[in-house]
């Protein structure tokens, strides 16, 4: 998975994005195995159409279903528009693109929250706070909760807390 690349698309197309999920943790905390990168987009049209955009660049694929499926660029503008999750195939990664995410309700709170950071090849982006983190980990079914994550995290806000 190229990250960096991902990201650098997501930039230079101005799209609103927040980095969460196993990357975001990835980069700030400890290496952890993870498959995709997950991003949430600020949900207005206009972002909507950056990020399409940006997708279509990096060469994405997406379908409602096996019978539509394949490369974004074919797609009318709008496609962003037709569900809450998307889950995309690109030469560089897979790439999952929330318009909302379980346990979080406000895109502009989390951004204000959110930490500005660069990747050790220096791309810019902002991954949501550890507390935002945390509460995406409270909101996902007991079974699907990554314990090991929930410890570093709540160790991480411990630390802020004693540091503040």
């Amino acid at each position: 998975m190229n990250v960096d690349h991902i990201l650098t698309s997501l930039n230079q197309h101005g799209v609103s994005y927040l980095l969460i999920g196993g990357v975001n943790f990835l980069l700030r905390h400890a290496p952890v195995l993870t498959f995709d990168i997950d991003i949430w987009i600020k949900d207005t049209e206009d972002n909507r159409r950056c990020a399409e955009r940006a997708l279509a660049d990096l060469d994405a694929a997406w379908g409602v279903a096996d019978a539509d499926w394949g490369p974004v660029i074919e797609k009318q503008p709008g496609w962003l528009d037709r569900q809450g999750v998307f889950c995309l195939n690109s030469p560089h990664g897979a790439i999952d693109v929330f318009r909302t995410v379980a346990g979080l309700s406000d895109w502009r709170q989390s951004r204000d929250q959110a930490i500005e950071e660069r990747t050790a090849g220096g791309v810019a982006y902002r991954g949501i706070s550890d507390e935002d983190m945390l509460r995406c980990q409270y909101a996902l079914d007991e079974t699907q909760r990554k314990s090991e994550r929930i410890r570093a995290l709540e160790a991480a806000i411990g630390e802020h807390k004693r540091d503040d």
